[in-house]
C-alpha cells in the first residue's frame, strides 16, 4: 500500500489549499481515509477522517467549518479542502488508510495500518 499526500504550500492567513492524496496498492473504495497532522515539537493530531464510500465524515473540532474533507474512490484519491487557514494551521499533513469500519475510534491515529509521508503546510500571518 502507498499514500502519497500532495498539495502542501505556503499561503497567507485566510488563504486556501487543497491537499491531495493519492492510494496505491489497495481497494481504495474499502478502505476509511483520514487526514492527521503534525506541528513542530507537538504530537500528531487528527483533522478528518471520511468513509468507505464518502457519506460519513468527522472533523476535529479545530477545523470544523473550515475544512471539508472528500473522495474520488474513482481516482483512489482522497483530498482535504482548507479554507480560511490560521497560522495555527502549520504542519506537516498525512494521510493515512484502514479497512476497519468507521467509528469514533478513527480519530485515534493508532486506528490506522497505512500512512502517507506527509506534506507541510505553512500559514503565514
Amino acid at each position: 500500500v502507498q499514500l502519497q499526500a500532495s498539495g502542501g504550500g505556503v499561503v497567507q492567513a485566510g488563504g486556501s489549499l487543497r491537499l491531495s492524496c493519492a492510494a496505491s496498492g489497495l481497494t481504495f473504495s474499502n478502505y476509511v481515509m483520514a487526514w492527521f497532522r503534525q506541528a513542530a515539537g507537538k504530537e500528531r493530531e487528527f483533522v478528518a477522517v471520511v468513509s468507505w464510500s464518502g457519506g460519513t465524515t468527522y472533523y476535529a473540532d479545530s477545523v470544523k467549518g473550515r475544512f471539508t474533507i472528500s473522495r474520488d474512490n474513482a481516482k483512489s484519491a482522497v483530498y482535504l479542502q482548507m479554507n480560511s487557514l490560521k497560522p495555527e494551521d502549520t504542519a506537516v499533513y498525512y494521510c493515512a488508510a484502514d479497512p476497519k469500519r468507521i467509528s469514533s475510534r478513527a480519530m485515534n491515529a493508532m486506528w490506522y495500518d497505512y500512512w502517507g509521508q506527509g506534506t507541510l503546510v505553512t500559514v503565514s500571518s
